[in-house]
């Protein structure tokens, strides 16, 4: 009887494919619309729809977020869906400072990122300096219940450089990130 070669297992820490889509529009009052709806009709019509209400009120906060803390001209959204999880970044061209939800949730407004601390599995910020362009990014990760990631650790979809812990203000000079959860 010949030998049968069966090809090796697939290694379990590799990254599972991802789809990735983007949305790119001007800092105006519409924009948490335009991508409330984007983000509820991606989800919906994929293998996460539990996940899509979630989703929508989370990057509504933080699009809405842009608009009223920010100067900049566009907002742009990426969205990338994966088997465990669906991460969501929202970047501005704004020089501010990167955000913190604010220590008395009983104020009025500034509400929106405990909104995204309380839904999200995990969520952090980051700011990129290139020549003379700055860049701030919120990202978020969701994942359906029971498929938590380990506490603690960033997802793979996060930020490149966003560090999980603490939320302490990581990096050096003019760029950092922060990371909740």
């Amino acid at each position: 009887m010949p030998a049968v070669i069966a090809p090796p297992a697939p290694f379990p820490n590799l990254p599972q494919p991802c789809e990735g889509y983007q949305l790119a529009m001007p800092n105006s009052p519409a924009a948490a619309k335009i991508v409330r709806d984007f983000v509820g009709t991606l989800l919906r019509t994929g293998a996460h729809s539990a996940l899509a209400e979630d989703a929508r009120l989370c990057v509504s906060e933080v699009v809405a977020n842009v608009y009223c803390h920010t100067s900049s001209q566009l907002v742009r959204v990426e969205v990338m869906v994966d088997r465990d999880q669906v991460a969501i970044h929202v970047t501005d061209d704004g020089p501010g400072p990167l955000p913190d939800p604010p220590e008395r949730p009983d104020g009025e407004g500034g509400r929106g990122l405990l909104v995204v601390d309380g839904l999200a599995t995990s969520w952090g910020s980051s700011t990129r300096q290139a020549n003379a362009r700055r860049t701030n990014t919120v990202w978020f990760v969701l994942t359906p219940p029971g498929r938590d990631t380990e506490s603690g650790t960033a997802p793979a979809t996060a930020a490149p450089d966003a560090r999980p812990g603490t939320g302490a203000r990581s990096g050096s000079g003019p760029t950092g990130s922060r990371s909740h959860r």
